[in-house]
């Protein structure tokens, strides 16, 4: 049975996301709101939208120049007489607006047009931030971005010497920067204590700089913490992860510092290759292991 996304809405919204309505121009609550954080959708809770793609066309209704990746679909829409092209949420398929191109407002070239009732916004302030290293992190970062209340990852490179490091750099291993996925959670829906739960059960953390083939310092288990909670709930999950590996847990627990985002090709790597090797033989066998221990933590559109 399919989940109706739509019944808890306003009528005005309903008139949006289900019908395909247009709000007035200069009306809607996000056309001048430009906070950092991420804008979801109002039916689903998908993440849609950076803020930092959030730009001021001067339509009179919310514009951003690029979404979140895989979030959106997008349809030919032939209606009022003229070829547009539709966008709308993967996940529930509520009516967001159109896409144009070839504009020339932005340097993407693309406005997508939003209507402020098909979007809810999620400061980053209200969200809360975790960093794990587990090994590469292409298949690490397809984990996290599978579970339930993750609304953000990022992968890149922290804890190091070398500023703004390349890939190239850090597999040599001289640069001390360590191979993470950085994220935005919210504490409602997932707990921190849940995703450190999800952290031990997809790595090995007893092995020293290696996971599986993967061998180096940039590959070392490690847990970056934001705060002072969670540096208590990780040291408390160590000892309790302990029981359950007969080597020791040799995780490092180290103050979060700079998070230098990896080159874009790496960003969402595995949905991108599909058929590389590494993607068939580590990440997916990785996510399947993730899907089958904890069906109650996965998206739905994954």
């Amino acid at each position: 049975m399919t989940k109706d996304y739509f019944s808890k809405l306003t009528l005005e919204e309903k008139h949006i996301l289900k019908d395909k309505g247009t709000e007035a121009p200069f009306t809607g609550e996000y056309n001048e709101h430009f906070e950092a954080g991420i804008f979801i959708c109002r039916a689903c809770d998908n993440p849609l939208y950076e803020s930092n793609t959030k730009f001021n066309s001067g339509c009179g209704w919310p514009s951003f120049d690029d979404e979140i990746e895989g979030a959106i679909t997008h349809y030919e829409d032939l209606s009022g007489g003229r070829v547009r092209t539709e966008i709308c949420c993967k996940k529930c398929d509520g009516h967001l607006g159109h896409v144009f191109v070839g504009e020339q407002i932005t340097a993407k070239d693309t406005r997508h047009c939003v209507n402020s009732l098909s979007i809810r916004f999620k400061s980053y302030s209200k969200l809360q931030r975790a960093t794990f290293g587990a090994g590469c992190f292409w298949s690490v970062e397809k984990l996290f971005k599978a579970t339930e209340g993750v609304y953000l990852t990022s992968v890149g490179y922290m804890g190091g010497d070398t500023d703004k490091p390349t890939y190239k750099e850090v597999c040599t291993g001289t640069t001390n920067h360590v191979e993470v996925v950085d994220l935005y959670f919210d504490s409602e829906k997932v707990s921190y204590s849940t995703l450190l739960n999800l952290f031990w059960a997809n790595h090995n953390p007893t092995t020293l700089n290696r996971q599986g083939f993967d061998n180096g310092t940039q590959y070392r288990s490690i847990v970056f913490y934001h705060n002072e909670q969670q540096l208590i709930e990780v040291e408390q999950s160590i000892k309790e992860q302990q029981e359950n590996w007969e080597n020791e847990i040799v995780t490092q627990v180290i103050d979060s510092s700079t998070f230098y985002r990896a080159e874009e090709y790496h960003q969402n790597y595995e949905k991108n290759n599909p058929n590389n090797p590494y993607v068939k033989n580590v990440s997916v066998p990785r996510l399947r292991k993730f899907q089958n221990a904890y069906p109650e933590l996965l998206k739905e559109n994954h």
